[in-house]
């Protein structure tokens, strides 16, 4: 068999997958109705990928980068968002083991190093965050929810929740998920214990014990399943926190002008979650071990924040929402639906995801990571054409 003959049967079966599995689990899970809203997926899919690609749309405004700015300066340095409440192992379902990050040492921990000595002045509490009632919140078809902040009927969202994200994905060499990190120092305990240390702010300059340890760990899972990544490093809110949007916006704009390949932009944090002198730690136990419960935040806009193709980036994170609660039941908190711009106008793939609080450790966040990567890997290699 010629290599011309047999890329076209892989070619063809891969067509097949894209549009016939999603409707044949649906019709053995879900019933007819959620037949209908896989099939209309998978003809937006099919659609999609007849168009030729081309490098996102990339806006310089002024004026968005200026409410970017105003947004930051809101946030005040205090809160993030609004919180409720290595050895290659790919061939089988195990995860990369990566070091802790206890005992990682980076090359230059910059000017703020992570402390050496705590203080113990604070209490920390552990929870769990389980499913949610309430008239904001709606159940997602294959597990987890979403929490809807806007005036959009929960009726019409979770229409639009039914839809496969609105990109396709190339079997390609090229990077398909770029990382990056809007406020890269924030940072985590170092174990667990009862209490914390109130002079700390939990940011650093060290790369080994913030968000970027977070980055890598979903980074190193996503490469073993094959799929290119972008990991930037480059710090955003030191020694300046106000207009850090501003400032990755800047740094992220030339890698997705050099590389129209990538589909999935990924703005990693962790949440502040405290009140009363107490820091919350949201975890849930998998294979035996602690990760930090992660939260999706999906902007919307009420025509005000230039995202008029808003919605697109909602069905993929209710796509990946409902893929780490299949995987990894109870991992995450419903999706945050709101009037945010995070600059997700950039791409249609691009989200913000919370992993966890500054009461979750090093380590039940690295793990968190690691279990975002190796879901978010299955997913985009189930997309491939």
């Amino acid at each position: 068999m010629t290599r011309r003959k047999r890329r076209r049967i892989k070619g063809a079966a891969r067509c097949f997958a894209a549009v016939m599995l999603p409707v044949m689990v649906a019709s053995a899970a879900k019933g007819t109705v959620y037949v209908k809203r896989a099939v209309k997926g998978a003809d937006r899919l099919l659609l999609s990928s007849t168009d030729s690609a081309e490098a996102p749309h990339i806006s310089t405004d002024s004026e968005i980068v200026s409410r970017i700015i105003r947004e930051d300066e809101l946030l005040g340095g205090v809160v993030l968002s609004e919180g409720y409440g290595a050895e290659d192992e790919s061939g089988n379902s195990e995860l990369l083991r990566l070091p802790s990050p206890l005992d990682m040492e980076a090359d230059d921990a910059g000017e703020k190093p992570y402390p050496q000595v705590w203080n113990t002045d604070g209490e920390i509490v552990r929870v769990n965050y389980g499913r949610y009632s309430g008239s904001s919140f709606f159940d997602l078809e294959g597990g987890g929810q979403v929490n809807n902040k806007t005036d959009i009927p929960n009726e019409t969202l979770i229409r639009e929740s039914g839809y496969l994200p609105n990109f396709t994905v190339e079997d390609t060499d090229e990077p398909l998920v770029l990382i990056y990190h809007t406020h890269t120092t924030e940072s985590y305990e170092p174990f667990i214990r009862d209490n914390y240390d109130s002079s700390f702010n939990y940011r650093t300059t060290d790369n080994t014990k913030n968000v970027v340890m977070v980055g890598d760990a979903i980074q190193a899972e996503l490469e073993a399943q094959g799929i290119g990544v972008i990991h930037t490093p480059a710090v955003h809110d030191y020694p300046s926190y106000n207009g850090s949007y501003g400032r990755s916006r800047e740094t992220i704009m030339p890698i997705l002008e050099k590389y129209p390949s990538i589909k999935v932009v990924l703005d990693i944090h962790r949440d502040a979650i405290s009140a009363d002198e107490t820091a919350y730690q949201p975890f849930v136990e998998e294979n035996g071990r602690e990760a930090s419960q992660v939260m999706i935040i999906s902007g919307c806009d009420d025509g005000t924040l230039g995202m008029p193709d808003y919605m697109e980036n909602f069905h993929f994170a209710c796509t990946l929402q409902q893929k780490l609660e299949s995987d990894h039941p109870g991992l995450t908190r419903p999706v945050l639906f709101d009037y945010r711009h995070y600059n997700q106008d950039l791409t249609n793939g691009s989200l913000l995801i919370e992993v966890g609080s500054h009461g979750n450790t090093l380590e039940q966040s690295q793990y968190s990571g690691q279990l975002i990567g190796r879901s978010l890997g299955e997913l985009l290699n189930s997309m491939k054409r």
